[in-house]
């Protein structure tokens, strides 16, 4: 089957549309699919980073059996243009916002009434795959999830990653912060995207404090199984962090990301630090000042994320309904 998905990369828009849009095309090219992207070559674009996984990116349409949309600036008006030229349109989507004409909706996320917010929002006809049993995972992750040991709280190994491209330049903070606090760390991972304006900066920063630098990494899921604690964006990552149990603590740094943290917190999955307009690094140090004394919360994070995600009875359910529709 030749399929077609449109999403985008941008310092803006962030590298999370285009990494779990990789994963679905890897996972549909095992089954023996032909896959190609649609990107516009916005500032931060990622479509070279996307040609070296080995696939054709064009910059328009196609005429293929399946499209799919990963992209919240696209809503049923596009869609309905885009029927002439697909049998079927799969929307993956976070926000429920917007109206859509899709035969498939798939949105991962845990937040209020997730079961019905997309009711009126999708055709009849349209099947919806919703909430944390459909989790776009990488194999990476269902690997480590089948041997991660339970965690200790204990905080040795600190993993740093405020998105793709960090448009609120959360690292830097996070950095100054690492220079103020009273912990000490064994290890300290930071990893950023090539879209992330400051990741030469940050580069420097990292050799001279001797921390690792990772940047536009394809091995994510060994980092959070080695680290004991994360600090990090909310967004799609925070669905990775709880997979593999790692505890963490998470930024605000868009609109889209408030109802899932809000959730998650509620659920006691992660340490919500907020919108980040309002989290400093002080507000960093405060938290990396708390780590030895937060064990007990840590495990219990831990166990609330794995929780959360063991719905899935098998990895990645969404494949061979997405196929099959």
């Amino acid at each position: 089957m030749d399929i077609l998905i449109r999403t985008d990369a941008s310092h803006e828009i962030g590298s999370g549309h285009v990494m779990r849009c990789l994963t679905i095309a890897d996972q549909l090219q095992k089954l023996g699919h032909h896959v190609t992207f649609w990107m516009e070559r916005l500032p931060g674009h990622m479509i070279d980073f996307v040609e070296r996984q080995g696939y054709v990116v064009t910059g328009q349409e196609q005429t293929v059996e399946l499209l799919i949309v990963d992209h919240y600036q696209l809503d049923i008006t596009w869609e309905q243009r885009m029927r002439k030229f697909t049998r079927k349109i799969v929307v993956i989507d976070d926000l429920a916002n917007r109206q859509h004409d899709c035969d498939l909706l798939l949105d991962q996320n845990v937040v209020a009434n997730y079961e019905h917010r997309y009711d009126r929002l999708v055709p009849i006809h349209c099947k919806k795959l919703l909430g944390p049993k459909y989790l776009i995972m990488r194999d990476e992750f269902i690997e480590q999830r089948a041997k991660q040991p339970k965690r200790t709280g204990e905080v040795n190994r600190l993993l740093v990653f405020m998105g793709g491209s960090d448009p609120t330049n959360e690292t830097m903070k996070v950095l100054r912060a690492l220079k103020e606090t009273t912990t000490i760390f064994q290890h300290v991972d930071v990893v950023v995207g090539n879209s992330n304006v400051y990741r030469q900066e940050i580069e420097e920063i990292c050799r001279q404090q001797h921390y690792s630098y990772h940047c536009q990494i394809d091995y994510m899921a060994r980092l959070m199984s080695e680290a004991d604690f994360s600090i990090g964006a909310g967004g799609s990552t925070t669905w990775e962090r709880c997979y593999v149990g790692l505890p963490a603590a998470s930024t605000i740094v868009a609109p889209n990301q408030l109802a899932s943290m809000e959730m998650a917190e509620q659920l006691s999955a992660i340490i919500n630090l907020g919108w980040h307009e309002g989290v400093t690094s002080q507000t960093y140090v405060q938290l990396l000042d708390s780590l030895p004394s937060q064990g007990e919360r840590i495990r219990h994070i831990s166990e609330q994320g794995l929780q959360i995600t063991a719905s899935q009875d098998q990895p990645n359910p969404w494949l061979q309904e997405m196929v099959e529709i």
